[in-house]
């Protein structure tokens, strides 16, 4: 049996809060699934690589046996209750600093509430897409939102640790991240065309014509391309989701943004993960996240993380659960995780290939380090 190295201290640099709310077995099910659709009729989000690593870690935490059924978890968890369940799964993921995500809707905990719950550090990290939609909602005129933005990103580079936003995939992806800030005319051409979409969608929503489900317009790709660029300005580090895109769109932003100061962190690249390690390979501003691979591949993580460090420095490379609503996906992310890379280091080990004392270096590297030095966390 291959030995493993221990990947022990964790900052998970990109994950959400979780709900405050208890959940029924089909609202909980729905919230393991990566697709917005339901599961087919007759089947089961539970028969996923992520709903077997819930019922293999989460149960014993809860006093169950481990691969017990879904039923049985689910009345246990409300038996504890929300708060005590999330309390017992955050403490086990061993994660010391949360950077999280605050641009999601709903009645999740934020920063302090999770940190508190997972007695770790937690750092906001800002959503330009919905602080332009906050913008928008207390500003009357085109040229007053434009002005308001723009002090409401200063405002934010000077508190968040990081900013974030859609990177290759959405609505608008083909224009995303353009290689060179759009010029002031064509800024305020689209921040009018969607504050007047967002008007109209409002006053169809109010009439029950609506057409988009939720009923918000998404921001003008060149207005989001005027944020970006605005936030690479300040200098702290922005992350883009890729979604389910290939980060090949990304590659002229990439470039243009070399000199600027800012780091670019590209989340969630699988399964592009080969195309993600080398985009950050070939920039030094560049940095892969790992967050999507340990949920996603389950038992295959460790074979997929080591495709990555195939082609990334190991100082490029970060951990995130991507972890939303559910404690148990930030558990599972961080024992899938530790797992995975303990086993693809400790196989390297043993082949004579790395030293331990080598291998521990780069575990602490990628679960830890390089997120401290990227965000400017400083050493625990």
């Amino acid at each position: 049996m291959t030995d493993t190295v221990p990947v022990a201290d964790l900052v998970d640099q990109n994950c959400h809060g979780v709900l405050r709310t208890e959940l029924g077995l089909g609202t909980f099910e729905a919230r393991l699934g990566a697709a917005r659709a339901p599961a087919a009729p007759g089947t089961t989000f539970f028969d996923t690589q992520t709903g077997f690593a819930v019922r293999r870690w989460c149960p014993p935490l809860l006093g169950l046996e481990a691969h017990c059924p879904p039923a049985s978890y689910l009345a246990r968890r409300r038996e504890l209750g929300v708060t005590e369940t999330s309390r017992r799964l955050l403490r086990a993921t061993g994660v010391s600093a949360h950077l999280v995500d605050t641009g999601l809707p709903g009645d999740f905990t934020g920063p302090a509430e999770l940190a508190s719950a997972a007695g770790s550090d937690a750092r906001e990290i800002v959503r330009l897409e919905v602080l332009a939609e906050q913008v928008a909602d207390t500003s009357g005129t085109v040229d007053t939102f434009l002005v308001n933005l723009g002090e409401a990103v200063h405002t934010a580079a000077s508190s968040a640790v990081a900013f974030t936003s859609v990177g290759a995939d959405g609505p608008h992806a083909a224009s995303y991240a353009a290689p060179e800030p759009p010029g002031p005319v064509r800024v305020r051409a689209a921040a009018g065309r969607w504050l007047a979409r967002r008007e109209a969608e409002r006053r169809a929503a109010r009439r029950g014509t609506a057409g988009r489900e939720g009923g918000e317009a998404p921001v003008e790709p060149e207005l989001l391309d005027h944020l970006r660029w605005s936030a690479v300005a300040f200098g702290i580090p922005l992350q883009l989701r890729l979604g389910t895109a290939d980060p090949a769109r990304l590659a002229d932003f990439a470039a243009a943004t070399e000199r600027h100061g800012c780091d670019l962190v590209l989340l969630h690249g699988y399964p592009y993960h080969r195309q993600t390690a080398a985009l950050a390979g070939r920039h030094p501003h560049v940095y892969a996240d790992l967050g999507a691979v340990p949920a996603r591949t389950g038992a295959r993580a460790a074979a997929v993380l080591a495709e990555i460090m195939e082609l990334a420095p190991f100082g490029k490379l970060l951990f995130s659960s991507g972890a939303r609503a559910l404690p148990e996906l930030h558990l599972v992310g961080a024992r899938q995780f530790r797992e995975a890379l303990g086993r693809v280091l400790g196989a390297w080990v043993e082949d004579g290939a790395w030293t331990r004392q080598d291998a521990a270096r780069v575990a602490t590297m990628i679960g830890s380090g390089n997120a401290r030095r990227v965000y400017g966390l400083g050493e625990r």
